[in-house]
């Protein structure tokens, strides 16, 4: 009865691996990239909205494409808001023009942080390669011949 109360205490060999692999260096960095990676998305997301969007806007007069469809199925509406309320069938064509907008000027201000970041932090020099001691043996031993 003993034995069998010690087996059944022993954790399962998949348990010591799974706190091997969450332990290592590269799932907790991978972690710490995911939660700086969301808290930049609302920075970026800002910065597009809040101020690039509108100098776009300013600069070409206000066009939007959220209101361009066409209509599939459906009576004629002025805007998408009433042809989906009227439950018509539409190719949203301006939103998606919308979404490719977006994801360049987002692409456009990631690659600028990117590139300032780089700038600001440089990379430090690399270090001077060690001479392995062989090699300063060697050049030792030809000194000496030479000097012979």
């Amino acid at each position: 009865m003993s034995d069998l109360l010690k087996l059944s205490a022993k954790p399962p060999g998949w348990l010591d691996d799974f706190k091997a692999f969450i332990l290592r260096g590269n799932v907790v960095d991978l972690a710490v990239g995911v939660i700086i990676g969301a808290s930049f998305t609302g920075i970026v997301t800002s910065l597009v909205k809040d101020v690039i969007t509108p100098l776009i806007g300013l600069a070409t007069g206000g066009v939007d494409f959220s209101n361009h469809f066409i209509v599939l199925k459906g009576a004629a509406a002025v805007t998408l808001a009433e042809a989906q309320k009227a439950g018509d069938v539409t190719i949203n064509y301006g939103l998606f023009l919308n979404a490719i907008l977006n994801f360049l000027i987002v692409a456009a201000v990631i690659f600028w942080l990117v590139r300032l970041i780089e700038k600001v932090h440089k990379a430090p020099a690399p270090a001077a390669a060690a001479v392995p001691p062989t090699e300063i043996l060697l050049t030792e031993i030809r000194d000496l011949l030479k000097a012979r």
